[in-house]
């Protein structure tokens, strides 16, 4: 097996800012984001597809992904072996969820390519074309820009708004004047830091009267018995996001929470975030699958576990201008693998890329 890697740019076509990134004075954000890409090819000349977008929020960066990949051992990683290869991957080093992620992809894309199948039939889940919306999400910005990015995204019949920011009642304003009765997801990223704060915070959410959902009100470090008040007073149904990490956590997010948002990226895989969904779903919490700032490879991979989730946010691709590969499609908001440029696997092809891959 070749394992080949390389560092790629993502270029914003906003600057994004959410509650995290919030500088002194209600600015911050950034206007590219760097992904790792991943090949693997087999001696058949098999390729396997992946991606690493790693969050600092859990103390990932691109350069630790690329230090994770250059030590892996390409031999030891097998199609026909996903299982084994993601234990071998646990050899090298503990966490490292983004890197490990990325391989889990490819290997996966690489298995159900072998066989002649997308990988949503590969793991016997199927995908119901017209079906899968996804939200499209405005990060925190000034009302006028709020106010453009939403009639930018008039298509799309479902929008999440980030919030955490000094200014969220005049962007919430912004955004209804451009969006009168359009369905809103809110995002607070772990913004209100106390159990009253995050209260007042929804109940003047709710008085909009067309709020789907709030999600990760307060910081996933709160106390348990802090987010059970809460959930049992909220007027709106809160999801986890950040308290979300795998299905080890679902006994607690199911006390805490009416739903959660399971994300490729934070979970490590494919295969995890499959057993985080119908943990989740078992518990009889709702389910979403969601996403950062991403190229078609995460975000197609992402789709082909949609069957399992009540709500999508895969927007990532949608965000940037330079995306590299091409996949599964989002036309008024719905994902289609119908035009997608691959029948197997993960239907993910290349664009350009230039020809600088590092080597494992």
């Amino acid at each position: 097996m070749q394992l080949r890697f390389r560092r790629f740019e993502l270029q914003l076509a906003h600057r994004w800012t959410i509650a995290r990134s919030l500088e002194r004075g209600g600015t911050g954000g950034a206007d590219t984001f760097q992904i790792a890409l991943v090949e693997l090819t087999d001696k058949d000349g098999t390729l396997g597809l992946g991606e690493a977008a790693p969050s600092i929020r859990y103390q990932e960066n691109i350069d630790s992904s690329l230090a994770f990949l250059e030590h892996i051992d390409a031999a030891q990683l097998s199609f026909d072996d996903v299982s084994g290869s993601m234990k071998y991957l646990e050899t090298i080093a503990a966490n490292n969820f983004a890197p490990k992620g990325a391989i889990n992809i490819a290997l996966l894309d690489g298995a159900a390519r072998r066989v002649r199948k997308p990988i949503y039939d590969f793991l016997k889940l199927g995908f119901t074309e017209g079906k899968h919306v996804t939200s499209f999400s405005i990060g925190i910005d000034q009302p006028d820009v709020i106010r453009k990015k939403v009639l930018e995204a008039e298509g799309y019949p479902v929008l999440k708004l980030k919030v955490g920011s000094p200014g969220d009642k005049q962007n919430l304003a912004a955004l209804r004047e451009a969006a009168p009765k359009k369905t809103v997801r809110v995002d607070a990223n772990e913004a209100w830091k106390t159990k009253e704060e995050a209260l007042k915070q929804i109940e003047w959410l709710a008085a909009d009267g067309h709020i789907q959902f709030v999600e990760q009100p307060m910081p996933a470090t709160a106390a348990p018995t802090d987010l059970v008040w809460l959930k049992s007073r909220s007027p709106l149904p809160i999801m986890a996001d950040e308290s979300y990490l795998s299905a080890k956590d679902i006994a607690s997010c199911a006390e805490c929470y009416h739903a959660v948002n399971v994300k490729l990226v934070k979970i490590g895989s494919i295969t995890a975030a499959y057993e985080a969904l119908q943990a989740a779903r078992k518990a009889g919490l709702k389910t979403m699958i969601g996403c950062m700032i991403e190229s078609s490879v995460l975000i197609s991979a992402g789709a082909h576990l949609a069957e399992l989730a009540d709500y999508l946010d895969l927007d990532g691709n949608l965000l940037i201008t330079n995306d590299p590969y091409r996949g599964a499609t989002t036309a008024k908001g719905v994902l289609s693998f119908r035009d997608a440029p691959e029948k197997w696997g993960l239907r993910v092809k290349a664009l350009s890329l230039s020809p600088q891959w590092g080597e494992g």
